[in-house]
């Protein structure tokens, strides 16, 4: 071996090494991941044009159905009957098989591991908390609703936490370990929005400064104005909102567009934005008239989620509410004659104002082939059944016929040969160029088109192992300690030797210890004669801000080449090797910790907060390598 394990006692529980003479592979095997459905593994080789439309079916009353067949499903593209090439069921565990797998046993402080005793479970799920368009109240609301639920998650469900503000963060990343998301829940403050009038029924009802100026006697034009100066400031706020979301949306579709398979974004919002994406349904002549100055950047977004799969589940976070005029807490001034034509305009505005926001949830979710929840307050059944549904589904994949890349709407329609069916699918695509797609910062976006999905290259998979945020590969199962070397008051100006910082980082900095052990069969340990084996993987360390910018890195390539008997009994605790990195030592920060088999092309990764781990006791350890 060209480099000697370092003994981390730490990690020695857990980890067996069978014989490696069944891990050596003569070629190695596709790279392409395993699908969520039990099923076999399809992968497809094409150098056509294809389109993928996942297909949710529900009975009339919203339950999934199931064993429907290729033959069972038509679909027109345009007027055009188009031949289904690929066809897939995926369903989610039941109940039943849920029950199969317990718990994992918790591990000590500062130990990870990438292993689930229960197998992925359906489609990833993104829970979207929206403070910029949901009043603070409601964001406790739907919390207390969330944490409700979170008691009832199957196991092997994949959830992510995003937030939104003027901006998109990652609270969480995709984790199938319920305490975690109730943790980042439990700690997840509400924000106030910085352009969303956060006054009874958050539906833009204000006590307005050029009534109560009326009602004091002022003149017509200083009322006038001061109405003019308040619809105009109404109508900024309304932009702002509606600028930032989309280009949230945006980023989460480009976020997203590289993790193979659906992806479910149940959104939490209230007071949306009106009118921020198209109506690709066909009921509006022009579906960009609402905000024509922005046409390419709504068409682009709507394609993007589309053709990332990822399907929009929007919950309105206000549950049930009723017009804020009968909200016994208003101070609205609605005695007198011009008190019951004030209401009468504000009932007016409220009914008005509703009626397009929950449009626009429908819309959206249509577009993408989800499902809007309005006027309930049962968010916990909301997020449970898109969820389910989200999870059960089949996947449809066709080459269109006479496919040219000319930028127009192309319309999508499926149809099932047994009646009373309800199916929520993707209704069309706009057919630009893959090139035009441009990758959002720090997104593992395809080189390829992302409606060829002939699986993800080795590029691909490198982006998706080592995105922070995106689902945790689990081809090689590792355990990690992550240790500061020193105590929480001692600050280095310098990082570890071997780490490559990011031009814009700052210290002072704080060194961790990254302990590995790797399960040895996940490694391919190829013969090379005379009783030899020989493995080559590399150990990877990224640490991220907040915002998903690297700061700083540390990567070592190991080379194997020794006797099998050696070898084997090496790694009879497992493969252990040892890394440092440091991170500033002020705020909060993320490592994305990995293993990649080159000869597999096979990653494993866990991903650790510093939070959860820059507080710890130092244990006791080999001396630090010298600082850089």
């Amino acid at each position: 071996m060209t480099r000697q394990p370092a003994l981390l006692a730490l990690l020695l529980a857990g980890i067996v090494a069978p014989a490696l003479a069944q891990n050596a592979p003569s070629a190695p095997p596709s790279s392409t991941p395993p699908s969520s459905n039990s099923g076999p593994v399809s992968t497809l080789k094409t150098s056509t044009q294809l389109v993928v439309v996942d297909v949710v079916v529900t009975s009339k009353d919203q339950r999934p159905v199931h064993g429907l067949k290729a033959a069972d499903f038509s679909l027109t593209d345009g007027k055009t009957p188009q031949i289904i090439k690929h066809f897939e069921e995926h369903t989610a565990l039941t109940l039943a098989d849920a029950t199969k797998f317990p718990p994992m046993p918790p591990e000590p402080p500062g130990v990870f591991t990438n292993f689930s005793p229960a197998p992925a479970n359906g489609a990833l799920n993104v829970l979207l908390l929206d403070a910029l368009n949901t009043p603070l109240r409601d964001q406790a609301f739907v919390r207390q609703q969330l944490l409700a639920y979170l008691k009832t998650i199957p196991p092997g469900m994949r959830i992510a936490i995003f937030g939104l503000t003027s901006r998109l963060i990652v609270l969480q990343s995709f984790t199938a370990d319920p305490e975690v998301l109730k943790s980042v829940l439990t700690k997840s403050l509400g924000k106030a929005s910085p352009v969303l009038d956060d006054t009874v029924g958050g539906q833009g009802i204000q006590n307005s400064m050029a009534d109560t100026t009326e009602d004091d006697g002022a003149d017509a034009v200083t009322v006038a104005n001061l109405r003019q100066f308040e619809a105009q400031t109404q109508s900024f706020q309304l932009q702002l909102r509606a600028k930032y979301t989309l280009d949230a949306m945006n980023e989460i579709a480009h976020y997203l567009a590289g993790i193979p398979g659906r992806k479910n974004l149940i959104w939490f919002s209230g007071s949306f934005p009106v009118n921020i994406l198209p109506d690709i349904t066909g009921t509006q002549p022009d579906p960009f008239a609402a905000m024509a100055s922005s046409e390419d950047e709504f068409r682009d977004t709507v394609n993007l989620l589309a053709r990332s799969q990822v399907a929009v589940y929007p919950i309105d976070a206000r549950g049930l509410f009723n017009s804020p005029v009968f909200d016994a807490s208003t101070s609205r001034n609605y005695s007198g004659p011009k008190g019951i034509a004030r209401m009468n305009q504000d009932q007016t505005k409220f009914f008005s104002d509703t009626a397009e926001e929950q449009g626009t949830m429908r819309a959206m979710a249509e577009a993408t082939g989800g499902r809007a929840f309005v006027n309930t307050n049962g968010l916990t059944h909301a997020v449970a059944d898109a969820i389910d549904e989200g999870s059960n589904f089949y996947t449809l994949t066709y080459s269109p016929a006479n496919y040219q890349s000319d930028g127009k709407l192309h319309k999508i329609k499926v149809e099932v040969a047994q009646p009373g069916l309800n199916l929520a699918y993707r209704h069309g695509y706009y057919a630009d160029p893959p090139a035009s797609i441009a990758p959002a910062p720090h997104a593992p976006v395809q080189d390829a088109a992302v409606e060829n999905p002939t699986g993800p290259s080795s590029l691909e998979l490198m982006r998706i192992a080592m995105t922070r945020g995106t689902p945790i590969p689990t081809e090689i199962l590792i355990k990690i300690a992550v240790f500061p070397t020193a105590p929480p008051a001692q600050t280095e100006d310098v990082v570890a030797q071997g780490n490559v910082l990011a031009p814009k980082a700052k210290g002072p900095y704080r060194r961790y210890d990254i302990a590995y052990a790797i399960n040895p069969p996940d490694i391919a340990f190829l013969p090379t004669g005379g009783g030899k084996v020989r493995a080559d993987f590399d150990l990877l360390v990224l640490v991220f801000d907040p915002d998903g910018a690297v700061v700083n890195s540390v990567s070592e390539r190991i080379h194997v080449n020794a006797p099998r008997d050696e070898v084997i009994k090496a790694a009879i605790h497992g493969l252990q090797y040892r890394l440092q990195i440091s991170a500033p030592a002020k705020g909060q920060y993320f490592f994305r910790i990995a293993v990649h088999d080159i000869n597999l092309d096979r990653y494993g990764a866990v991903e650790v907060a510093s939070s959860g781990v820059s507080k710890l006791t130092p244990p006791p350890a080999a001396p630090s390598p010298p600082a850089k």
